[in-house]
């Protein structure tokens, strides 16, 4: 079994900065990818930024410039750090990790930005 722990949101002002952690644990094995999705209310899901057993990342248009995606494989964690946020940048932030065996989901972790 598969379990990832999202932390690190909150309520940030505009143009301030976040990072978000997602730990992963379990049988782990044959990792595609890991990242982040975000879904605000009366949207869908949309991609942040995902980075691959390769170490090779992809962002979502809001995301590029702004955030970014990185790992620690000794942890089994992938960090999201986001500067600049924007008041459009306030949703759930979901975990995302894709392995051979399956697509797993953490439970979400949100993010405010507002003055």
């Amino acid at each position: 079994q598969v379990q990832l722990v999202e932390s690190g949101g909150g309520l940030v002002q505009p143009g301030g900065s976040l990072r978000l952690s997602c730990a992963a644990s379990g049988s782990i094995f044959n990792m595609y990818f890991m990242g982040w999705y975000r879904q605000a209310p009366g949207k869908e899901r949309e991609l942040v930024g995902v980075i691959t057993s390769a170490n090779t990342t992809n962002y979502g248009d809001s995301a590029k410039g702004r955030f970014t995606i990185s790992r620690d494989n000794a942890k089994n964690t992938v960090y999201l750090q986001m500067n600049s946020l924007k008041p459009e940048d306030t949703a759930v932030y979901y975990c995302h990790l894709k392995m051979l065996l399956g697509d797993y989901w953490g439970q979400g972790t949100q993010v405010t930005v507002s003055s």
